[in-house]
């Protein structure tokens, strides 16, 4: 699934004066991850994944545009789903990027991970 790169690119501009930060396609989504975390999303879905954390107030599911995220019946403790109409202007994106970075601004820093290696399989003789 495609995500909404108009969206991505809004985002982009808000961490641009990060050197923490990298993207990361996960879920069918295309992640921000700051300080090796995954902090917020853009989807295909028209909604961006914030990460608020497990300790984040019920009031802010209470807020105008805002879900829970629910993945295969389960919903997902931390992040929030937050509909365009949330993040249609400036200040509400910067309002929601903005918590997500606050939050995993509260987590240990972690490595970007290497790329994992595929090795070439051996091809095996075949048995007559």
């Amino acid at each position: 699934m495609a995500y909404d790169e108009v969206a991505a690119e809004r985002v982009r501009k808000l961490l641009a004066g990060r050197s923490d930060v990298f993207e990361q396609m996960l879920m069918g989504c295309l992640c921000f991850m700051v300080r090796g975390h995954m902090c917020c999303a853009v989807s295909g879905r028209r909604a961006q994944l914030v990460r608020v954390g497990p300790d984040a107030p019920a009031s802010v599911l209470g807020e105008p545009h805002c879900a829970p995220v629910e993945m295969r019946g389960r919903v997902m403790t931390g992040y929030v789903r937050v509909a365009p109409e949330g993040y249609e202007t400036a200040a509400g994106l910067k309002k929601w990027v903005m918590r997500a970075v606050d939050f995993v601004a509260t987590l240990p820093k972690r490595a970007k991970k290497a790329a994992k290696k595929t090795k070439a399989k051996a091809a095996k003789p075949r048995k007559k």
